[in-house]
């Protein structure tokens, strides 16, 4: 019992140490670009009493870290010490109190903003996740069953293509044949079902070509065990050998692959929400929030994207116990 309170007390703390290097890296980053959110919002035509009430209405009037390098009267800038009176621990304790800020330019809350794109995100990468996982899994079985032949070679050749070719390449490519010129399916916005099969599609292509390789390197390792010479002479047929013994141990490496990829898939979701118009968490970041130096929707969406993230991970290693139980045991 206390090894496991032990286990989940450190997974935990690992979740709170990754989001707070994540989020922190973020808004220094943030800070270093040139620029001023105020005239961005505002626009060069703004007044200084509207440029100041701005500042002092979202906190920019107040020094950024823990210390800083003001210019003095002369110009000369000089190492300044703030202590905790500072936008960055006012943000860390706005999170623990469930406050993400309020969007510089919409005024909204930014917890209200993720809260409605987040489900957009999230579908559209569970949804690749599926569609790779339904090409990878026939596909690999295909080729590691079939090792060295034509099927074998011709698959792999397919798998190359596939994780070479760029998600802003195959999304236009999509839509121009199967919304443009075909018109069976949606090929922007989000209107209703037809709407997300392409850019799922887009998302998931490369990530079904890495499957489709791991998944037959994992099927040809495991058809050299014994125990699947022992299932063959019980009289078990080659499908039920594969499908049945052979690929449930081979699927461990694969969804390590699929924990890891999670993340991945949400960054590249990003381009492919900004090409098929999809409202997601990367449209808000990159039109919303970088676009417009809204620091606010920034630090929330790359908030949110760590956390899922990590939580992602922490249940891939709960699937490995049940796909392994030697894991369990150890």
């Amino acid at each position: 019992m206390k090894h496991k309170l032990f286990g989940i007390l450190r997974r935990v703390g690992f979740l709170i140490l990754v989001v707070w290097t994540v989020v922190s890296l973020v808004t220094l980053l943030i800070e270093l670009v040139p620029g001023d959110p105020a005239v961005a919002v505002l626009g060069e035509q703004a007044t200084p009493e509207q440029l100041s009430q701005f500042r002092l209405k979202h906190g920019l009037d107040r020094p950024a870290f823990f210390f800083g390098f003001p210019p003095d009267t002369n110009g000369q800038r000089h190492l300044h010490w703030y202590g905790l009176n500072n936008r960055y621990v006012d943000y860390w304790v706005a999170i623990v109190h469930g406050d993400l800020g309020r969007s510089f330019r919409t005024d909204q809350p930014v917890f209200s903003l993720i809260k409605e794109r987040y489900p957009y995100t999230i579908g559209l990468a569970l949804r690749a996740m599926f569609i790779a996982v339904c090409i990878a899994i026939p596909l690999g079985v295909m080729a590691g069953k079939n090792r060295g032949t034509l099927i074998d070679n011709s698959l792999s050749v397919l798998a190359l293509v596939g994780i070479s070719l760029p998600g802003f390449v195959l999304g236009p490519m999509l839509v121009y044949l199967f919304a443009v010129k075909l018109q069976w399916l949606g090929g922007y916005g989000s209107e209703d079902w037809t709407f997300i099969i392409l850019p799922a599609f887009t998302l998931g292509a490369a990530l079904s070509a890495i499957l489709t390789r791991m998944v037959r390197s994992s099927v040809i390792e495991e058809l050299g065990e014994g125990y699947v010479r022992t299932a063959r002479a019980k009289g078990l047929s080659e499908r039920a050998v594969v499908y049945k013994h052979v690929l449930k141990n081979g699927l461990i490496p694969v969804v390590t692959v699929l924990g890891l990829q999670l993340g991945v898939l949400l960054a590249g979701a990003i381009i492919t929400e900004k090409i098929f118009g999809w409202p997601g968490l990367g449209l808000l970041l990159v039109e919303d929030g970088i676009g417009k130096r809204d620091y606010r929707v920034v630090q929330g969406c790359v908030l949110a994207i760590s956390t899922t993230y990590i939580i992602a991970n922490t249940l891939t290693d709960m699937l490995y116990r049940w796909l392994d139980p030697r894991i369990r045991v150890s």
